[in-house]
């Protein structure tokens, strides 16, 4: 019986790409032989066996093979090919397409960028997609595209890509996202919708005029990309109104308040996710930083257990393998951090995490060239945060000034960018007033913000007012269960000779986190200060000048 390859192309397309590959090496086989095959039969059936190459995810052998089927498609005489070269009819911009009635050239070269593309081979996979004029373009051809040159940083071609897509079609919501990372303005995305018309010839710009959630959606992305988390969470909560339980939305919606430490909020959200679709993977790696800060292990253990069940090669599971290795096996947790970062270069959870690992090893200059890859992705507060704490860690305060300040100007109204600066200058005796004012500044800004109450009382504690102190933090305990206030009481209690009333909250700090090492060590002070022992004292850091006169005036306007 002769291998037919109408049989092949029933093979891929119910996806038994396995068979299809191996019965596509008869058919290749059988063709070569064959001193009367055209070149044209012999690179339709290359085609197909590179199609179920593809499926199998063989991308090495599918290039090789496509390729091979060009080289016969070049000897195939010109006026024959004509018109498969320009037809564009009857195809699917797609790799997994099987259908080969005609050859396009165009859509072969397709489909080898995309496997280079999934080889992390972009330079290659561009040189392909180069090769396929503009106006031939397929949607699908101009977002592989759009990706590419994004990834090679060559943004200003990027966008111009993203936004053919939406004029192809204006629900490609990664293109929407993606433009607005890229720091397109929302008017400016919305003006590509203006140029498409549908069926009935009324442009689409007019058709959302009065649907305006698309328009909601691109301003709430452009919010977010800009640092506006209010503006952004705001817009969100609009088009929740409108699509209750939507899963994209919530899972934004949590990404966002975890990003500005609305923790609690943001676990709320993830969880309710997990309860309507639980075998989500996308942004779980942010819910599995988050329930290691609350200490929350048993929710820790299942979340990674289910990840792996689901899906265990997205970076998403390896980045929350490596939040539950952190406190086992640092080294661990780290090499599955940058595992994350192999399979995707730009999955910035992956750099966060190795970044915090790194400061917690004490490698500070490795930790900030881990937040700068964050960075140059997408800068956000965690980022800023994390490399003001790198350099701190190793002295260089000028840099971590500069970096709270950019902080600062990238985010005017974030209290969390106005404590960053703060932190800085309470890093050396001599910079007290001025952090003393900004976190006052994050307090008026937030009064509810933990962090600059924190910080605040600190200061007061290290100048002897700790009847200020006490006051400021215990007006947070009612709203607050949080295991740090409460080391922070019995710190101050403690130095002021107030023994039950420090032991009291540094067991309320292990009831809420058995694992605070703080709370642990105070109790143990506290145990010989009771028995009548003086206890060493802390030893203390030396003090670090800031090098800040440039910014002074800079820092005033902002305040």
């Amino acid at each position: 019986m002769e291998i037919s390859k109408d049989q092949i192309a029933t093979l891929i397309d119910h996806d038994l790409s396995n068979s299809a590959q191996m019965l596509g090496c008869f058919l290749v086989s059988s063709s070569s032989l064959n001193p009367e095959t055209s070149p044209h039969l012999k690179a339709e059936n290359l085609i197909l066996l590179g199609d179920a190459l593809f499926r199998e995810r063989e991308f090495r052998r599918a290039i090789n093979t496509y390729k091979q089927a060009l080289q016969y498609y070049k000897t195939i005489p010109k006026q024959s090919s004509t018109v498969s070269r320009s037809s564009l009819s009857g195809r699917s911009s797609s790799p997994n397409s099987s259908n080969i009635s005609a050859i396009n050239e165009n859509e072969v070269k397709f489909k080898i960028a995309w496997c280079y593309s999934a080889l992390n081979e972009n330079k290659a996979a561009l040189v392909e997609m180069d090769g396929i004029p503009s106006k031939a373009r397929t949607l699908p051809m101009s977002l592989l595209m759009a990706k590419l040159y994004r990834n090679s940083r060559h943004n200003r071609f990027a966008i111009a890509c993203y936004k053919e897509c939406l004029r192809h079609c204006p629900y490609v919501i990664e293109a929407i996202i993606a433009l607005a990372e890229l720091g397109v303005t929302a008017k400016d995305i919305i003006s590509c919708f203006s140029q498409i018309l549908n069926r009935s010839g009324r442009a689409f710009y007019d058709q959302i005029d009065s649907n305006r959630w698309l328009q909601r959606y691109v301003e709430a992305q452009c919010c977010i990309a800009s640092n506006d988390y209010k503006g952004g969470l705001e817009l969100f909560g609009e088009l929740l109104q409108r699509f209750p339980n939507n899963v994209h939305l919530l899972l934004e919606v949590a990404k966002v308040e975890a990003i500005i430490g609305k923790n609690e909020e943001a676990i709320m959200n993830f969880e309710k996710v997990r309860s309507l679709d639980p075998y989500v993977v996308t942004y779980m790696d942010e819910y599995a930083m988050l329930l290691k800060i609350k200490s929350d292990n048993s929710k820790l253990n299942k979340l990674v257990h289910d990840l792996l069940s689901i899906d265990p090669t997205r970076p998403e599971v390896f980045v929350a393998l490596s939040v539950l290795w952190e406190r086992k096996d640092e080294r661990g947790a780290l090499s599955y951090a940058e595992k994350s970062i192999r399979i995707n270069e730009r999955h910035i959870p992956g750099y966060i995490m190795k970044g915090n690992l790194l400061l917690a090893m004490k490698r500070p200059e490795a930790a900030v060239v881990a937040f700068r890859g964050a960075q140059e992705l997408r800068p956000d507060l965690r980022s800023y945060q994390g490399l003001v704490h790198s350099y701190l860690q190793f002295a260089k305060i000028k840099e971590a000034l500069h970096a709270a300040r950019e902080a600062m100007k990238a985010m005017p109204q974030s209290a969390k960018a106005l404590k960053l600066v703060g932190d800085v200058h309470a890093s050396n005796s001599s910079g007290r007033e001025k952090a003393k004012k900004f976190y006052e500044s994050a307090l008026r800004l937030e009064p509810g913000y933990l962090g600059a109450a924190l910080a605040l009382a600190e200061l007061h504690f290290i100048e002897g007012r700790n009847g200020d102190a006490v006051s400021l933090l215990e007006r947070y305990l009612k709203d607050w269960a949080d295991d740090s206030l409460h080391v922070k009481l019995a710190q101050v209690f403690g130095a002021t000779n107030m023994l039950q009333e420090a032991l009291s909250h540094y067991n309320a700090a292990l009831r809420i986190n058995p694992a605070n090492e703080a709370a642990t060590k105070g109790i143990e002070r506290l145990e010989k200060q009771m028995k009548g022992v003086d206890p060493d004292a802390p030893e203390e850091d030396e003090e670090n000048e800031v090098e800040d006169a440039d910014g002074d005036q800079e820092e005033t306007e902002l305040l």
